[in-house]
């Protein structure tokens, strides 16, 4: 479980519009991300490098996102549950962004910008994301609150300021366990036969064969099973989402964001604290 403080929150691709609103000259721009394909039972486990982003030094009042399909249409949750949506901030070095485009090498060239959250390692290291109960749940910071991004002072030398998505759905359509599809049930997919083997845990050690269940078990093009003779067609889905923003000037109050873990046990060393988000 992900607590979200949004008292003090911190702070891709055709654009569908991109217009100055009315109030406190707020600009708005909604894009849509790269497809991917997914079909009846199958996990969609998938990292969009360089999304698009409004460009310059800003402050974001919103960022919304929803999963619709080919004809821009909302995809309901009963046929592809939406598991997670995470917007992550990096640098990319200027010189090895034709390599990192080529290769999708997020380990060279790279410098992922994490929340002010406690958590350590790749655990929950994004800004703006939340499950499937992100659908209708509004992200807007009245004013003169704002995510502060783009600014010049804090972009290292040499690098470019960008965004990724890393996303997770899984497609229950003709699913045999609905629920338990979508609750990652490793005995519901058809894993490797060498899966506990080779598949490492946040520890970096080798899973457990008491592991059950979890995100370990939802890997990108694993099948859940179906249904006896369940059939329908492949689709290509993809993330719409609408960014609101302001030009940044000194009347914006940049915010930060929190990402706690529910599961976290704190220990001290000393006076350090460590946090092991699980």
């Amino acid at each position: 479980m992900v607590l979200l403080l949004s008292i003090i929150m911190l702070l891709t691709s055709t654009t569908y519009s991109n217009y100055l609103e009315p109030d406190n000259h707020i600009k708005s721009a909604t894009f849509v991300s790269e497809n991917f394909e997914i079909g009846p039972g199958k996990i969609a486990v998938k990292t969009f490098l360089d999304i698009e982003f409004p460009k310059g030094h800003i402050g974001v009042k919103s960022f919304d996102v929803e999963l619709v399909d080919e004809d821009g249409n909302s995809v309901p949750l009963y046929e592809t549950y939406f598991h997670h949506w995470f917007a992550i901030k990096y640098f990319e070095n200027i010189s090895m962004s034709t390599y990192i485009e080529q290769y999708h090498d997020l380990r060279n060239g790279i410098i992922f910008q994490r929340n002010q959250g406690t958590c350590q390692g790749y655990i929950l290291p994004h800004y703006w994301g939340l499950g499937s109960e992100s659908r209708g749940t509004s992200s807007n910071l009245p004013d003169p609150f704002v995510v502060e991004l783009g600014n010049p002072t804090q972009i290292p030398q040499g690098f470019k300021e960008k965004w990724l998505f890393n996303i997770m759905a899984i497609d229950t359509r003709g699913a045999l366990h609905r629920k338990g599809c979508t609750e990652c049930r490793c005995n519901l997919l058809n894993l490797p036969k060498n899966f506990y083997n080779v598949t490492t845990g946040i520890d970096g050690k080798p899973l457990s064969r008491n592991y059950k269940g979890g995100l370990f078990c939802c890997q990108d093009n694993l099948q859940c099973k179906l249904r006896k003779d369940f059939d329908a067609p492949k689709r290509k889905l993809s993330l719409r989402y609408k960014i609101r923003w302001v030009d940044w000037d000194e009347h914006q109050v940049p915010l930060k964001f929190y990402i706690l873990d529910a599961t976290d046990r704190v220990r001290l060393n000393g006076s350090t604290s460590i946090h092991d988000c699980r």
